[in-house]
């Protein structure tokens, strides 16, 4: 489950840290003033990290958001082109799913739009084993841009930052997950291979797949949030149509019942290395994730 939401061969040795400035056709920056990055969901979960971790290297970000300066709005075409104005590269990532309808066509009309502006680069954000996303990566690779795919599986995040805060909060976590297991993947990890694919070239045409280090059902992921947290969390498996239900009672899409699928079916019931290969580091364990997010209080009640 991805924010506001992997074919890889090993070149780890290479890949431990972005050197290379990208630039685009019209050439906007320069060494001196380089041209700005767009983060479409700039105040999400992997977007906002992005965008930190830009600027610490000295790379101007532009926030794409309803909220932002400069707003980005998926349903309103005519918010792209101020959004795109001078930038040198993109990260793409799509609300509230690449797997739900219309993401295809959008992100695809999205890619022909900035590459017509000059705006070659383009990193979207991926999730693994979504079918419905393949096809988005493959509208955003037809544009004809210098492209990277991040598929991730769910992020840790989740618990604390959206889906499930509030569950975790009550100290019930309700979902139609049964035993599966999945091997969430930190935003932090996702963000600092972004910032890899964005700011060197040698991630130009490569599609990386990215998890924690280990795999967790959700009496796993309880246990480490008690643990964290010093209450007790407790993990209710339901059906499907009792989760659709609740999910529309709380005014939220009823599709996102649809994506447990990616973890019931066990298609993505795999560790994948695309952290270690780009980063040349292993990716943060879901423990200490969960310490991490206690210490901030975020979790108190």
């Amino acid at each position: 489950m991805n924010d506001d939401m992997n074919d890889n061969m090993s070149h780890q040795a290479q890949n431990t840290a972005p050197t290379t400035a990208v630039t685009t056709a019209s050439g906007p920056g320069s060494a001196s003033a380089p041209a700005p990055v767009l983060v479409i969901g700039g105040t999400g979960k992997t977007g906002r990290r992005v965008v930190d971790r830009l600027r610490a290297l000295g790379r101007p970000a532009r926030v794409g958001s309803r909220s932002s300066a400069t707003p980005f709005v998926w349903e309103d075409e005519g918010t792209w082109q101020a959004a795109l104005d001078g930038v040198s590269a993109a990260y793409v990532t799509y609300y509230p799913d690449l797997a739900f309808p219309g993401a295809k066509e959008a992100v695809g009309r999205f890619a022909a739009f900035a590459v017509a502006r000059g705006v070659r680069r383009l990193v979207l954000l991926s999730g693994r084993g979504e079918e419905g996303a393949v096809a988005a990566e493959d509208a955003l690779k037809a544009s004809g841009c210098d492209w990277t795919v991040v598929r991730a599986n769910w992020f840790a995040q989740n618990f604390s930052e959206s889906f499930f805060l509030e569950p975790v909060r009550s100290g019930e976590l309700v979902l139609p997950a049964g035993d599966a297991v999945e091997p969430f993947v930190d935003a932090g990890d996702i963000a600092d291979v972004v910032v890899a694919a964005l700011t060197d070239d040698r991630h130009t045409g490569r599609t990386y797949q990215l998890s924690g280090p280990r795999l967790l059902s959700f009496h796993d992921v309880v246990r480490d949030l008690s643990a964290a947290t010093g209450r007790t969390i407790t993990y209710v498996p339901v059906g499907a149509d009792d989760y659709r239900a609740a999910l529309r009672a709380a005014g939220e899409p009823e599709e996102f019942a649809d994506l447990f699928t990616l973890i019931t079916d066990g298609r993505n019931a795999s560790v994948v290395h695309g952290v270690r290969e780009v980063l040349g580091r292993e990716p943060k364990d879901f423990s200490a994730y969960a310490d991490e997010a206690a210490a901030t209080g975020v979790w108190d009640v």
